[in-house]
């Protein structure tokens, strides 16, 4: 069901009632629109949380704006930025810096020269350390100035709570902070990975590939690289995912999956600990199912009831009286389909003026209606006039009088 606001409604908030005793011992996870019945007992990540990928609407979410290390699911964003910012076929060169990097690794050696391309499947499918630093040097010419690189395109994805050291997602602390993101961030982060970079369907292929092999520019060595992503082959649909692990940031995932026509990505930080490997994909599966189970697409057609508003000195013909004339509106725009649960409502927001000022033509914009799902922008559709008024001078008086009679 839609419900229609004015522009300065004002809105009464409905607070529910829950008792102290329930939220102590039955805490419930944040779900947008209504409240659900999975709990964050039922999820083994302390932050975790369900997208759809079309809108960046966050269906489920627990702990999802809370803080937390990310380990090697930093990667999708090295990724996506040499994608973007390099060629594949471009030689990279290995310095003493990559070669020092910890396990997991390459082994790559001081001197060494790859092809960009294959040093991405490296860093995505065996999520090797030194390959990330080799790739963000080659990209940038040093780590900081990457790392630069990855903060601008956090900031630019409105990932307000992302701080990027690194490009392999190594626990790590400079006077800025820790390297961290958020469950939300990192979900907004893959959104855009798969879905808005002009570069994502090679981030699709490399990242659903199962097996790769290289060798250096040299030819001296071969390398074969096996994707550690087990959630591909868990789930009909799925598209793309991220593991990670340190110390400090625990287990952690990224991931997304496609099922009819519908997208969406689970982020989970702080999946366990050893030796809990296993923890993180119970909790995709469930997320993800809980997301085909309970939202499908709703179409919304932009419409009103029967609305007028006034305008000033507007003249319609006929004896003029009072100060203007009052003509229809109508919402310019085709319907929209979007993803929602069985308690969402879809709300219609008119933003227009008090009144408009004459001459007005049929059709002319004269404001937007904004739609919104569970408070997120979802669709702006133009406002426009219904009906052409003139405006009421002088001259429009006088030849109405003489029509009248002077015949």
């Amino acid at each position: 069901m839609m419900r229609i606001f004015p522009k300065k409604a004002v809105f009464i908030p409905v607070v529910v009632s829950i008792s102290i005793l329930f939220m102590t011992f039955f805490p419930v996870c944040t779900v947008r629109g209504e409240e659900q019945e999975m709990r964050p007992s039922q999820l083994y990540a302390r932050y975790a949380v369900l997208m759809d990928a079309d809108t960046g609407r966050i269906l489920f979410a627990k702990s999802g704006s809370e803080e937390a290390p990310m380990a090697s699911t930093t990667k999708i964003m090295t990724c996506i930025l040499a994608l973007e910012n390099s060629q594949l076929n471009g030689e990279v060169s290995v310095s003493e810096n990559a070669e020092s990097q910890p396990e997991v690794k390459l082994g790559m050696k001081s001197g060494q020269k790859f092809y960009l391309k294959d040093l991405l499947y490296s860093l995505m499918l065996e999520s090797h350390n030194d390959s990330a630093v080799a790739i963000a040097e080659y990209v940038c010419g040093d780590v900081e100035t990457f790392a630069d690189m990855m903060n601008e395109k956090a900031e630019e994805l409105n990932c307000t709570s992302t701080y990027f050291i690194t490009p392999n997602g190594l626990d790590a602390k400079d006077e800025n902070g820790t390297h961290h993101t958020t469950a939300a961030d990192l979900a907004n982060i893959m959104r855009y990975c798969i879905m808005d970079s002009p570069q994502r369907e090679l981030f699709l292929d490399i990242t659903r590939t199962e097996k790769y092999t290289f060798s250096d520019l040299g030819g001296n060595r071969s390398y074969s690289c096996t994707n550690h992503n087990a959630f591909l082959k868990m789930m009909d649909g799925a598209l793309s995912g991220k593991t990670g692990f340190t110390a400090d940031a625990g287990y952690c995932y990224v991931g997304a999956l496609r099922d009819d026509g519908r997208t969406f990505i689970v982020a989970l930080l702080a999946c366990g600990w050893p030796n809990n490997k296993g923890y993180k994909w119970s909790d995709t599966k469930k997320l993800m199912e809980y997301g085909i189970e309970n939202y499908t697409y709703r179409e919304i057609t932009p419409d009103i009831d029967r609305k007028y508003i006034t305008v000033r000195n507007g003249y319609t013909g006929g004896f003029p009286t009072g100060s203007g004339a009052e003509i229809p509106i109508y919402i310019q725009g085709d319907p929209l389909k979007v993803l929602a649960g069985s308690g969402d409502e879809v709300e219609c927001r008119l933003e227009l003026p008090d009144h408009l000022n004459a001459p007005v033509a049929e059709d002319d914009k004269i404001g937007q209606a904004v739609y919104t799902l569970d408070g997120i922008r979802i669709a702006v559709y133009p406002v426009c006039a219904g009906e052409s008024v003139s405006e009421r001078t002088l001259k429009a008086c006088f030849d109405y009088v003489s029509s009248l009679y002077l015949k």
